[in-house]
């Protein structure tokens, strides 16, 4: 994975990740969130593959 290189590219994906789970109201923080449940954790990951393949897709 290109983050595990770059800790900038880590960064961005953090911020990325918190923001999303911000806006679909999931409680996540830095650090440990194993009181995640497994639908709260990947509804995360998720909008975030959604989000980036929409991206993807008005840029080509």
């Amino acid at each position: 994975m290109a983050s595990s290189k770059n800790p900038q590219a880590r960064e961005t994906l953090n911020k990325f990740k918190m923001e999303v789970a911000s806006q679909i109201g999931v409680n996540l923080k830095q650090g440990y969130n194993g009181d995640l449940t497994s639908k709260q954790a990947g509804s995360v990951g998720g909008e975030m593959v959604k989000r980036m393949i929409e991206k993807a897709s008005t840029q080509m």
